[in-house]
């Protein structure tokens, strides 16, 4: 017992140590020539780029990895289904929805108002997403996730056809490319309204767990299942509307996180949560670093980053799957 209490430590203190060195590389990336030395000996111009860029640019990317991996986390959990996540099940096409409705009735208000609005929409998205689930009742896990995508696609092409026609396509296009490049100091401390949720979710991980299970099995242990369900997707929506709010849309983080993690700790929420939240970091930072380097110093947007990278993995995670449930 102690002997594992040791390797899990050692190996949760390696992935901190990795995210720590990709978070230094993060810093040191940039068009504007910057120096470490310069930070320690008081350099103005050094110490003003860190605090108003650099820094906030990985604070944002180490808080959108960890949040959408842990919504992906809470969202498989509760549907016991390891293809679901904020972007297969049409949650951040609902965001998108409310960030549009958001702009057309509130222009001018402030992004904690588009917030808002996002985090009611995709609430409602996810919920009705998941009352199709009760009632359809599918055997194939693979259908799951399909019903989600499609619920988004007509979502999103709703969402298009009125950005279109009031002609806010732009302004549209602005809030949901998943880009980190525009966030300086002031523009990405909404993230932080998400970091209580973490704690939520941590001291309910076990109750997600059992509500996963089935209804009847939660109520044999004396739990209520709906509340349960319902306060994992309330989790779920606010995170998800605060990263796409701040940061924009970003895919298969949520999918492909969890399961890497799974596959080699098991489906325990409690005991997974801090490698699925530091993963998805490390992840997010890899992705990142590839965008700023690829064409500097031009720099790709993150969303298309993890596209291409997330679907590689993604189909890695699912030849991995069917090999190993012959």
């Amino acid at each position: 017992m102690i002997n594992k209490m040791k390797r899990i430590l050692l190996h949760r203190i390696s992935w901190i140590v990795v995210l720590i060195i990709l978070s230094i590389i993060s810093i040191m990336i940039g068009v504007k020539d910057f120096s470490l030395r310069g930070i320690f000996t008081g350099n103005a111009d050094d110490v003003n780029l860190v605090l108003i860029s650099r820094l906030p640019r990985l604070i944002s990317i180490i808080v959108t990895g960890a949040s959408l991996s842990v919504a992906g986390l809470i969202m498989q959990t509760i549907t016991n289904n390891k293809f679901v996540s904020p972007s297969t099940a049409g949650t951040m096409e609902w965001c998108k929805f409310g960030v549009m409705i958001a702009i057309l009735l509130f222009g001018g208000r402030s992004s904690l108002v588009k917030m808002g609005v996002a985090f009611i929409c995709a609430l409602f998205g996810t919920l009705l997403f998941m009352k199709l689930l009760t009632k359809l009742q599918f055997t194939n896990a693979i259908i799951v996730p399909l019903v989600g995508m499609m619920m988004g696609n007509v979502v999103g092409s709703i969402t298009s056809f009125f950005a279109y026609k009031y002609d806010i396509m732009q302004n549209m296009s602005s809030w949901l490319q998943g880009n980190f490049s525009l966030i300086i100091k002031g523009r990405y401390e909404l993230l932080y309204i998400g970091i209580p949720f973490f704690i939520i979710a941590y001291v309910y991980a076990n109750k997600f767990t059992i509500a996963g299970m089935g209804e009847s099995f939660s109520q044999n242990l004396g739990l209520n299942h709906k509340r349960i369900v319902m306060g994992g997707m309330v989790i779920v929506a606010f995170i998800t509307s605060t990263v796409v709010v701040t940061v924009g849309s970003i895919p298969f983080l949520g999918l492909i996180i969890p399961n890497i993690v799974a596959i080699y700790k098991g489906d325990n929420i409690k005991n997974t949560l801090f490698d699925i939240a530091i993963l998805g970091s490390i992840f997010i930072l890899v992705c990142d670093i590839l965008g700023r380097i690829i064409i500097y110093p031009y720099e790709v947007s993150i969303s298309v980053v993890v596209s291409v990278v997330g679907s590689i993995i993604f189909l890695v995670i699912l030849f991995w799957r069917n090999k190993h449930a012959r």
